[in-house]
C-alpha cells in the first residue's frame, strides 16, 4: 500500500529561461567584426559573404560592414530544394 494518496501530476513546474534566439542586427545596420548577427537553433539562416557560422549555429560578422539579407534556394541531402536566408556583410564604403 502507498503511504500517501495519489497527488496527480504537476503542470506548472517548468521554469526555464529563454534562449534569446533571433536576429540581433537587421538589414542595413552597421556591424563590427565578430558581432553576433543571428542566434539560431540549427541552420535556418546561412552565413554568406563576410559572415561565418560558429559551433552553435550563431552567425557572426567576419569584418566591419553593413548587414544584408538575401533569399536563395539550397539543395538538401535528399535533393529537395529549400529556400534559405543568406546573411551577408558588405564592406562599409567611406568617402
Amino acid at each position: 500500500m502507498a503511504t500517501v494518496k495519489a497527488g496527480g501530476t504537476a503542470k506548472n513546474i517548468h521554469n526555464n529561461a529563454g534562449q534569446r534566439l533571433g536576429v540581433k542586427r537587421f538589414g542595413g545596420q552597421k556591424v563590427r567584426a565578430g558581432e553576433v548577427i543571428v542566434r539560431q537553433t540549427g541552420s535556418t539562416k546561412v552565413a554568406g559573404e563576410g559572415a561565418y557560422l560558429s559551433r552553435n549555429y550563431t552567425i557572426h560578422a567576419a569584418h566591419d560592414g553593413v548587414v544584408k539579407f538575401t533569399r536563395t534556394k539550397k539543395t538538401s541531402f535528399s535533393g529537395k530544394k529549400q529556400t534559405r536566408t543568406v546573411v551577408n556583410v558588405a564592406p562599409q564604403v567611406t568617402a
